[in-house]
């Protein structure tokens, strides 16, 4: 049972959070988590943390200290690239499952500002460095995120006007929930080490239409339809939840929460990488005999707008019905903590609405040719 979720405003790479080291940004959001659940520091069974471009040595762990917890918590971090930050709360939720009557913190984080420098090591040791890692082997394609997503717009007929409609649809709606304050129960404001201090997201542009979204080149082929307006851009951020049994939960007083009924990660062919979340989405409704008519909400990692129609078109998902208050094109893609925004967005949606036992779909797609989703009932009880 999902019963807190929290996450630090999404910001532009290099910009207002350029100072903060993913386990800086991680800290206070699992500070947070703990005071919302009314939970001790040292109640907490582990912390399970989905990282993507960090310099390893397990972040989780050294977040969970910055944070306060005691030495006997111990911390995991969980690489699956895009797909880090969901699939570290579906570790944890299994971990629940299994038994123990357990508290886990569980969520993602990703400071591409400080990431650090990559290289292989030349035959005479000298560094020989480069900007992303391979994702598959060169003899079936490794190709880059936007290639990949200019495949998928040809093979799924995505058109750009689609494409456009829908990027600046996300960017309306975020701002829209900016201005009525549906993301300032869920944002844990940040203070660098200058005083100054970060409390929102900073990517949603007011200033976007279509005729700005039309003139904007392909950048990713000639010709093509995926541009700078209709994909994401890479952001510094962290989002956590707060995950137990409902016996747990009731002991911490919770009236409410997300129950996770189950996940699935599939695998697709490299080239098209960004379908995989509509591959095991629609196997993980098809195991609970479930279709997207069934769904109350949906939340889908919008790297960029065409994978994201590619797999509304495909599990039959109107795009009016996904996304209610904007996504990555607008809020920008924080990698490893990008599924558990997912996650935390769709608590907010759901509690928003008190429609008890309405089913939400949290998806994401995920680099070298993969996808995660997890299906999610709310429940309220005393």
């Amino acid at each position: 049972m999902i019963i807190a979720a929290r996450r630090t405003p999404l910001c532009r790479a290099n910009g207002v959070l350029k100072q903060l080291r993913a386990h800086m940004l991680l800290a206070p959001v699992l500070r947070s988590l703990l005071s919302e659940a009314g939970a001790a520091p040292d109640a907490v069974t582990d912390v399970v943390i989905g990282n993507a471009v960090g310099g390893g040595g397990n972040v989780a762990r050294l977040a969970a200290l910055e944070a306060g917890l005691p030495v006997t918590v111990p911390g995991i971090t969980v690489d699956r690239q895009c797909g880090s930050g969901l699939d570290a709360i579906v570790l944890a939720s299994r971990l629940v499952a299994a038994g123990g009557n357990g508290l886990y913190l569980a969520g993602g984080v990703e400071s591409i500002s400080t990431a650090p420098l990559r290289a292989h090591r030349n035959d005479d040791g000298s560094p020989d460095f480069y900007n992303r890692a391979q994702f598959a082997p060169l003899s079936m394609g490794d190709p880059d995120m936007g290639v990949a997503a200019e495949n998928v717009a040809a093979r799924y007929g995505i058109s750009r006007e689609r494409q456009d409609e829908f990027a600046l649809r996300s960017h309306r709606r975020a701002l829209d929930a900016a201005a009525a304050g549906r993301f300032d129960g869920e944002i844990v404001p940040l203070v660098m080490e200058t005083g100054a201090a970060a409390a929102v997201d900073d990517g949603p542009r007011p200033s976007l239409g279509p005729a700005l979204m039309a003139r904007f080149p392909p950048v990713f082929a000639h010709g093509g339809t995926v541009t700078a307006g209709n994909s994401c851009f890479d952001a510094d951020g962290a989002a956590a939840i707060v995950v137990s049994s409902v016996e747990r939960a009731r002991q911490l007083g919770a009236s409410d929460g997300l129950l996770v009924l189950g996940s699935d990660t599939a695998g697709v062919a490299p080239q098209l990488l960004g379908v995989g979340a509509a591959v095991a989405g629609a196997r993980l409704l098809a195991a609970h005999g479930l279709t997207a008519a069934d769904l109350g909400l949906v939340e889908f990692n919008e790297a960029f707008a065409a994978q994201t129609l590619a797999c509304f078109d495909q599990l039959g998902i109107d795009p009016e019905r996904a996304n209610l208050d904007g996504g990555a094109l607008a809020l920008g893609h924080a990698y490893g903590a990008s599924g558990a925004v997912l996650v935390t967005r769709l608590l907010a949606q759901a509690r928003r609405s008190g429609d008890e036992h309405q089913l939400a779909l949290a998806m994401i797609s995920i680099a070298g040719g993969m996808g995660t989703a997890a299906l999610l009932e709310y429940r309220r009880f005393s």
